[in-house]
């Protein structure tokens, strides 16, 4: 089809065609006219191809090289705290946890704290604070019995046990800022602000690896959140109401999913909520639930992965 829409609109005996009967229009208006309607169905139909949506794959495809926009519906909404200043989402053994951050200048009801959240209600149980004086908690991740934490600014990162949340220690990282974070299973995989995901040892915290995301325009920067589900990476884009896929092998933005929708929802629900971020996968069930600052809700997306 597309093939003959290229012949069909450019070819040089159509143009000649339509001049004529343009030019003959008195003579022949009756049967012109019929023809003309099914010429500009055809033009129409071939313009229309431009876009066209991969129903195999929940995608809609562009004609250049832009990232092809994911396809998403609304399972389910469930409460949320709204005074959770959200900075990371997860599942760990089937239980949901949040991370959230805050700094003086912010009212004295949110924390610098990650805890369990209860789905039913949206409350989170703190297993962790830190003085928010000194520090704005971020993104968190579980990996080999332990729990990591980034800090927005300070550059320092904490280790906890995993069962007990007792501190085992502190780390530094070679980012200026602290974000997201998320784990292949060998490495912390963390985000700054940036268009680069920094890949750290676990252990000697030394930089294995950068990846830098780009997409048809080249970098794209303010990477934030981070969640792995099969096998790519999923960023929510600060500042917008998009959550990236990622190729952890390029570092190719290879699809674009647009929550706006979700984003007006927040808003209008809760005066008070800013920007989408927080993106949790639960692999037990497969399932994946995406949040923002200070929403009144996390909702469950159902999109192919």
């Amino acid at each position: 089809m597309q093939a003959f829409c290229t012949i069909f609109t450019h070819s040089h005996w159509i143009v000649r065609l339509r001049s004529l009967i343009f030019a003959n229009y008195s003579q022949y208006m009756n049967r012109s006219f019929a023809f003309l309607m099914i010429l500009s169905l055809f033009t129409a139909a071939c313009n229309n191809t431009d876009r066209q949506e991969d129903s195999s794959t929940g995608t809609t495809k562009a004609p250049d090289n832009t990232p092809p926009s994911i396809n998403y519906t609304v399972i389910r909404a469930l409460p949320h705290d709204t005074t959770a200043y959200t900075e990371g989402l997860l599942f760990h053994d089937g239980q949901l946890y949040e991370a959230t951050g805050t700094e003086p200048e912010m009212p004295v009801n949110r924390k610098s704290m990650f805890g369990t959240v209860d789905m039913t209600t949206g409350k989170i149980t703190p297993k962790v604070e830190l003085d928010r004086n000194k520090f704005f908690g971020e993104g968190i991740v579980f990996l080999n019995g332990k729990v990591y934490q980034l800090t927005y600014t300070t550059r320092v990162g904490f280790i906890y046990d995993a069962k007990t949340f007792k501190k085992l220690g502190e780390f530094t990282f070679p980012s200026k800022e602290g974000w997201g974070m998320t784990t292949d299973g060998t490495h912390l995989i963390m985000s700054d602000g940036t268009s680069n995901i920094n890949y750290l040892d676990p252990t000697t915290f030394r930089l294995i690896k950068v990846l830098g995301v780009t997409d048809n325009n080249g970098p794209v920067s303010n990477i934030n959140e981070l969640e792995l589900i099969k096998g790519y990476l999923y960023a929510n884009q600060w500042q917008t109401n998009y959550i990236l896929k990622i190729d952890p092998a390029s570092g190719k933005v290879v699809g674009k999913m647009n929550l706006e929708s979700l984003d007006s929802e927040a808003r209008n629900k809760y005066p008070g909520a800013e920007v989408l971020n927080g993106i949790a996968y639960d692999s037990t069930n497969n399932k994946v639930y995406v949040t923002g600052k200070l929403w009144s809700n996390i909702y469950e997306i159902k999109f192919p992965f």
